[in-house]
């Protein structure tokens, strides 16, 4: 039975009409991911004081918005052509419903991490639908289409924190708020479930499994299952050589089968998908908190900047087409990897109503790193199907996760450590003995937090002295992530460089057994 023919409900062709309305479901699918996400770092700060939780541990709960992705969109890129689209979204909808229903009843760090969690789970299914779906239905302008998809992340962002940001001023109570994820869940429920789905351009093509995965090699297992491996290892406190010994027997398994390292520029994108994602959704993650303070000299909400940001974002993401015609998807990239950093680096200094144009310069970086780094995946290695698009999506989400986030919330701490060090030093006072004694582990090894129950009983002089060093602390850690875009231009003007040597960059077409070249 060949592959094309297991996809059961899913329909060979499709008119235009329902063309379009696939895609706007698939597009309200990254609407209802955004909604989770903004909802949940809106209430970040409130569930640490609350629940008493470090700032790493804020950090470890974002992060498993991002890790679960990556496993879950491991696996269903690996069946999905298989099973079938519609069934991945079945899945990927009861993930969200009892993600918000186990949130909504959350009384402590582990059932705010296990609600968080399910959706992540929800969120890699979706995803391992919504790229292929979009790229085999646009085959001959995938960029641009990929740009458009991945504007519902940002227009998410924007509905959600316009809500969020209501919400909290007339003090609605944040299971409520949770409860708002509800209705983008709900919509695109509604619309993907009553329409019929593309074969995949791979599966068309007539390009085998084995293939694909050729496509993919063992490096790129590697870095999968390493990345999966060492954070649930982490989770579990089993040590090292546990992960060490799974990422071996896996990737040695899947050699037998494959014996390919993989493409080599596909091994590299891969990699720069962590510093990609830690950049866009690793400073996202903790923008509201880290922008608090200079945004509450101005009266404002630190969450204005996530909001901004994403305006912006989502505004030229509609308009990706030209731009991307314009300077190709590799100068887009490094333009953007350029001005990324700028921004961040500028936005760490900003005070006032700086912030906002900062914030402008971040948000033109930012813009278009995800589509256009998912649309060259598509364009150059059409093979891979499924399979090579949703494992950068994966490496990103789970790169920032086991990385990026738990990186800028253990830079928090331990600046701040050493900020009330220096002070003690310098004052002969004993903040730092006094309020920084809780000792907890990571990833990144053993560190210091403050003690949220004795500090709330702290005077206020002293609760101010604290909260100067925690907006510093915030500062320095925007600094540090400043330094990974511009890491990424170095790469980007490289490839452009030796594509411009092969002729150009071009994108590859399948058609049949045959793979064509097309400007």
């Amino acid at each position: 039975m060949s592959e094309t023919a297991i996809h059961t409900g899913d329909a060979i062709k499709i008119d235009e009409r329902s063309r379009k309305i696939l895609f706007w479901g698939c597009f309200t699918v990254l609407v209802a991911s955004a909604f989770g996400f903004v909802f949940r770092s809106f209430l970040m700060a409130e569930w640490g004081t609350q629940f008493g939780l470090s700032k790493t541990q804020q950090g470890e709960i974002f992060g498993v918005s991002f890790w679960p992705f990556g496993i879950s969109i491991v696996f269903f890129s690996l069946i999905i052509d298989k099973v079938g689209y519609k069934k991945s979204m079945i899945f990927a909808f009861i993930c969200h419903i009892l993600s918000i229903i186990i949130t909504i009843m959350a009384t402590g760090y582990w059932m705010l991490y296990v609600g968080t969690l399910l959706f992540a789970l929800g969120n890699g299914a979706a995803e391992a639908v919504v790229n292929p779906v979009v790229a085999s239905m646009y085959p001959r302008d995938k960029t641009k289409w990929l740009n458009i998809l991945h504007a519902g992340w940002p227009a998410g962002m924007v509905i959600a924190g316009l809500l969020a940001i209501g919400m909290i001023h007339v003090q609605s109570a944040w299971p409520v708020i949770i409860g708002i994820i509800s209705l983008p869940v709900i919509v695109y429920g509604v619309i993907i479930f009553k329409c019929s789905f593309p074969v995949s351009e791979r599966v068309k093509a007539g390009v085998s499994y084995l293939q694909m995965l050729n496509e993919v090699g063992i490096l790129g297992i590697i870095i999968i299952v390493g990345l999966c491996a060492f954070q649930i290892g982490g989770l579990f406190g089993w040590p090292y050589i546990y992960s060490i010994i799974a990422v071996v027997v896996v990737a040695g398994i899947f050699a037998w089968f494959v014996r390919s390292l993989g493409h080599p520029l596909f091994i590299m994108l891969l990699l720069l998908m962590i510093p990609l994602a830690t950049t866009e959704l690793g400073t996202d993650s903790w923008i509201t908190d880290l922008m608090t303070p200079e945004m509450a000299k101005a009266g404002l909400q630190g969450g204005w900047v996530l909001v901004y940001t994403s305006v912006i974002m989502a505004i030229l993401r509609f308009c990706s087409g030209p731009v991307v015609h314009r300077l190709s998807p590799l100068g887009l990239l490094a333009t953007s990897a350029l001005i990324a950093s700028l921004g961040l680096y500028f936005l760490s200094y900003s005070v006032g109503f700086i912030i906002i144009v900062a914030a402008t310069i971040y948000a033109l970086g930012k813009t278009f790193f995800w589509g256009t780094m998912l649309g060259v995946v598509a364009e150059r290695f059409p093979k891979g199907g499924a399979l090579t698009l949703n494992f950068t999506s994966a490496v990103g989400q789970m790169g920032v996760g086991v990385i990026g986030a738990v990186f800028l919330g253990t830079i928090q701490d331990k600046q701040l450590e050493q900020n009330l060090a220096t002070y003690d030093a310098n004052n002969n006072t004993t903040l730092h003995t006094t309020y920084v004694s809780q000792h907890k582990q990571s990833i990144f090894g053993k560190y210091k937090a403050l003690d949220e129950a004795k500090l709330s009983a702290a005077p206020e002089s002293t609760k101010t002295i604290i909260s100067t060093a925690e907006n510093e602390s915030k500062k320095n850690a925007l600094r540090t992530v400043a330094i990974l875009p511009g890491c990424m231009l170095f790469f980007f003007i490289g490839a452009i460089l030796y594509f411009r040597s092969k002729g150009g960059y071009k994108p590859v077409v399948l058609t049949g057994h045959t793979d064509q070249i097309t400007t």
